[in-house]
Formats: C-alpha cells, structure tokens, sequence
C-alpha cells in the first residue's frame, strides 16, 4: 500500500489565498445583509408604534402627544408611554418611581451604536403658522393635539431616528434627561445641521443610521427612508423642502 502523499507549502498557501479572497468576497455582501436586515427591523418597529399611535388617537379623539416633558400630555406620561398600552409591553416599577423601560424593546433601533439607549426615536414637536413660516415654534406641550389641526400627513414626519453622538444623552430610565430632548421643534436638530455640542440646539435627527439616510414614520403611520445623500445631508433638498417634511401647520 503506497504512502498517502500530504500537501505541500504552496499547495497550502494557495488554499489559503483562496478562502481569503472568497472571505474578501463574501464580507461585504454579508455585511449589506446584516444592514438591510436591521433597515427591516427597525421599519417595522415603527410601523408597529404607528399602528399604536392609531390605536391611541381613535380611542382619543383622534389626537397624537407631540412633547416630550413629563407634564407634556395627559397622566403626566411623555408619548412613548401613552403607546405602549397598545404595544403588549410590560410596564414596572423601578425604584420609587415609575418606570416604563423594563421591557422597552419597540422602542430600540437594532442599528443605534449604544446598545443601552432605550429610547432611538424621536417626536416631531414642530409648530409653523402657515406654509411662509420656516421658523417655527415648540408645540403646545400641554396636552396631545388633533390630528385635524396638521396638514399633508402622508408627507410630513411624525417619527425619526434618534441621532448618537457624545452631545445626545442616552435613555436608560424615566428621569434621565434626555427623555426632554427627544423631540425635533428646530431647524437646528435637522440632519443637514452641524451642531455636534449642545444637547439643547444639537442635531436630534441620525444622519447615517440606515445607509444614506434615517427611517421615519409619517402621520398617515406610513414608514419611509429619507436620503442624506449630498454634501449638505439633505438628499437633494433645498432647506425650506427639508423643513417642509416635518412641518406641522396650524
């Protein structure tokens, strides 16, 4: 019986440059995957929240929270909580204090780079007096508002990826203080804007969280991707188109 022949150094090392030109190949491909699978996810999270808000404005007059502060809306309860009955999540009690984040899962974005952050989204709480208004003010935060008050709601943004930077707070629990800055009512929380330092006037919205742009979830509770593409970040918008996407008019 002849001896078993073993492979040689060069046969070796072709193999080897073989398996890393197909890894080199294959990667990125894998990586677009893993991409697009959380695009998936994260669409049909807010999907889910729209179907919530649905719910919540039908059962309420047809009225939506827009604020963000404890005292914004009814039950001093901001409007991620006002949902979540409609959501199946479990609300606990954490410390002495309420605590709606024990089982927060809908509201985390799988592509949002801490993991810790609760809270990816956030509310439009934009106020124009009219279509030559591009200043706009905050919302009255003192209760949900009707949804007949708003115009154009298959084109105006309710919804939005929460952007990450060391200037944006993460959420882990009621009384942190980013909870109070998880609304858009400037031009200064925009994709397009530079502000990378204040947490008050710093961009809230993600630039690049899903390819070229963020998810956001519209007032007819439809979802969308909204390119950034462009130097400026507006995805070929002028900067008044860009405001007119979250224009609430009176």
């Amino acid at each position: 019986m002849g001896k078993r022949k073993a492979f040689t150094l060069i046969e070796l090392l072709v193999v080897i440059a073989i398996i890393a030109l197909l890894m080199a190949i294959l990667m990125p491909a894998l990586n677009m995957a893993k991409q697009q699978a959380r695009t998936i996810v994260c669409r049909s999270k807010l999907g889910e929240i729209g179907v919530a808000a649905n719910m919540y404005s039908d059962d309420n007059d047809q009225k939506v929270p827009s604020g963000t502060n404890v005292s914004a809306v009814s039950n001093e309860q901001m409007w991620f909580m006002l949902f979540m009955p409609y959501l199946a999540v479990t609300q606990t009690d954490f410390g002495d204090s309420y605590d709606p984040f024990g089982n927060m899962g809908i509201y985390r974005c799988p592509s949002y780079p801490d993991k810790e952050q609760a809270l990816c989204y956030v509310i439009n709480n934009w106020l124009f007096d009219g279509n030559d208004d591009y200043v706009g003010e905050a919302a009255n935060q003192d209760r949900p508002h009707s949804l007949s008050l708003y115009r154009h709601h298959s084109r105006t943004i309710y919804l939005a990826d929460n952007e990450y930077g060391p200037w944006r707070k993460i959420v882990r629990q009621m009384g942190n203080l980013g909870t109070g800055e998880a609304d858009i009512q400037h031009e200064s929380h925009l994709p397009s804007s530079d502000e990378e330092t204040s947490p008050g006037l710093g961009r809230r919205i993600a630039r690049r969280r899903h390819g070229k742009g963020y998810i956001a979830l519209f007032f007819d509770w439809h979802t969308g991707h909204i390119s950034t593409t462009g130097a400026d970040y507006r995805g070929g918008l002028s900067a008044n188109e860009e405001i007119n996407l979250w224009k609430l008019r009176r």
